[in-house]
């Protein structure tokens, strides 16, 4: 079952079928076929329209039709001329002796058939009958005798075919009686009338007679019907002709069609392959991608053909597919480095708490019972906080994504929070400890707008005055202020503290970094405030970083932490 699902899955993705020999598998995708078939099915519908050239033979037999009347008239005239006598009755007739050798002498130079009849449809005359001592013989036109080359009568076989089958229903088929008469032909019966007529015939053996009959006339008065007919070989040849040459035209052009169709092929559907085992590789772990040179691990970029050259549609989707793969790569190994260091922060508080209710088993002591009971109450408090912190920012990235970017007053943002911090209720009925002030500097005059979550930007800017006041000497003051630089909105908290460590200024955004001040009680912070806060300004597109304030005397005096975010 899963040889199955596999072979089928080669045949989807890779255009390759299971049941092929190896030389022959992955040469003719599906979608190369397609490209061939829609590329030369509208070339052959061209030629093929082309090759039928229905009106153009029409015009070619109305113009050996007009040829041959006009022959057929002039025939006419000279035998109206020069083989009419006068019978016992002293009326004009034809003379068959006559009209013989006139007709002879008329159709030396010509493929035409001439017959003459008279008035009562009695053949007087016809240019295939010869008479000779030993009596009458009949010649009759022989095909050529040379035949035409294989790949010629292979190339024009189906479309003599077709020829064939249009005459027979388009022409009547031409029968000619060993005793021949007027009456057998209606072009002969109208010419006898004193009208001009054509006619078309289609042969038993194949192609058509051209045929014409006029009236041969004396001084107006119709004497018989002079009819000429000749096989429509210039018609034929013609048509064959421009055939060959559409053929010829048509096996080049299709030549340079396939190359061109079999190269655009290979400049959509090859990449697009690599591109497709390349994903399927990292969706399955494979180490070693088909189709490509070298190795490379799960989730790495380079395990997706780099087409950015192509400078395309394809080029784009490699860049995006190794952008989406290095960004999931970045995201597993951030959930991994989180897991680790979940793992070890937990695994602190529970030791704590092991080893306490271990010694509070065998300890009698009911002063230090109590003290081991606060100290698991402590652990658990810490733990509670730490389980709470950690589902907050395991939560935050999912909330980031899912989050409509929506305009931003930065302005009006932080007068708000200015104005929370200014009202004791709003934190609970507890001052800040110690006294200290959140004083917000003067605002620029004009909106600073910024796109993004607002609620977010809120948690960044509170969790930097927390940390802030946490750090401020009682009596103390927290100033945030807001700036512009350039195409940035730019704030600034700063706090009048210890500063921070020159060495720890980028380690106090990683995870479950603490550095606190000694006065303060050991678990109250995750250590994952600044981190979080990180985390939502680099999704907004901003930075954020901390520095040490200076006095006039080089000396450090206190903290400041700077968050940029891109205007709108």
């Amino acid at each position: 079952m899963v040889k199955r699902k596999r072979g089928w899955w080669l045949w989807r993705q890779e255009g390759r079928r299971p049941d092929l020999p190896v030389w022959a598998q992955g040469r003719f995708s599906p979608l190369t076929l397609r490209i061939l078939a829609v590329n030369v099915l509208a070339l052959a519908i061209l030629v093929g329209s082309l090759l039928y050239m229905g009106h153009y033979q029409e015009r070619l037999i109305a113009s050996e039709l007009n040829a041959l009347l006009l022959q057929a008239r002039l025939s006419a005239s000279a035998l109206g001329e020069g083989a009419v006598v006068i019978d016992e009755e002293e009326r004009n007739i034809l003379s068959p002796l006559l009209a013989r050798l006139m007709i002879r002498r008329l159709v030396e130079a010509t493929e035409t058939r001439t017959r003459l009849f008279d008035l009562d449809d009695t053949l007087l005359a016809d240019s295939r009958i010869l008479l000779e001592h030993s009596g009458k013989i009949q010649t009759q036109e022989l095909p050529p005798p040379e035949k035409p080359f294989w790949l010629t009568r292979l190339a024009m076989g189906p479309f003599d075919s077709i020829d064939r089958l249009l005459e027979r229903r388009q022409f009547p088929a031409y029968q000619e009686e060993q005793i021949q008469r007027g009456d057998q032909y209606e072009i002969v019966k109208k010419a006898l009338e004193g009208d001009p007529a054509t006619q078309v015939w289609r042969m038993p053996k194949g192609g058509l007679l051209l045929a014409v009959a006029v009236p041969v006339q004396r001084y107006k008065q119709v004497l018989g019907a002079i009819m000429l007919s000749r096989p429509d070989t210039k018609v034929s040849a013609a048509m064959r002709e421009v055939r060959l040459n559409i053929l010829q035209i048509f096996g080049f052009t299709l030549l340079i069609t396939v190359l061109l169709s079999l190269y655009l092929a290979r400049a959509i559907a090859r990449p697009i392959r690599l591109l497709a085992l390349a994903a399927e590789s990292v969706r399955q772990g494979q180490k070693k991608i088909m189709g490509l040179a070298g190795t490379a691990s799960l989730l790495n970029p380079g395990a997706i053909p780099d087409l950015g050259a192509r400078r395309d549609e394809i080029g784009d989707l490699s860049l995006a597919l190794r952008d989406m793969t290095a960004a999931l790569a970045k995201r597993i190994g951030a959930i991994e480095n989180f897991a680790a260091d979940v793992a070890h922060e937990i695994k602190n508080p529970l030791t704590s708490l092991r080893s306490a209710v271990e010694t509070a088993e065998r300890v009698q002591d009911p002063a230090m019972q109590r003290r081991l009971m606060l100290v698991i109450r402590d652990d658990v408090d810490r733990l509670d906080r730490l389980i709470s912190d950690i589902s907050n920012a395991s939560r935050l990235d999912a909330e980031l994504g899912r989050a409509e970017a929506e305009p931003v007053d930065v302005n009006q943002m932080l007068a708000a929070l200015a104005g929370f911090y200014e009202a004791p209720d709003a934190l609970d009925g507890e001052e800040p400890e110690g006294n200290v002030k959140v004083v917000l500097l003067p605002l620029p005059l004009q909106p600073l707008m910024v796109e993004g979550a607002e609620v977010r930007l809120v948690q960044v800017v509170q969790n930097l005055i927390a940390n802030a006041l946490s750090f401020s000497p009682p009596g103390g003051q927290v100033v945030v202020a807001l700036a512009q630089d350039g195409d940035n909105a730019v704030i600034t908290v700063d706090d009048e503290g210890p500063g921070i460590p020159e060495n720890k200024l980028e380690a106090i955004f990683d995870r479950f970094y603490s550095e606190r001040p000694k006065t303060e009680k050991f678990g109250i912070h995750s250590g994952l405030g600044l981190s979080i806060s990180k985390q939502i300004v680099e999704a907004h597109h901003g930075r954020i970083w901390a520095e040490n304030r200076k006095d006039s005397r080089g000396r450090t005096a206190g903290a400041r932490f700077v968050v940029q975010l891109p205007r709108m």
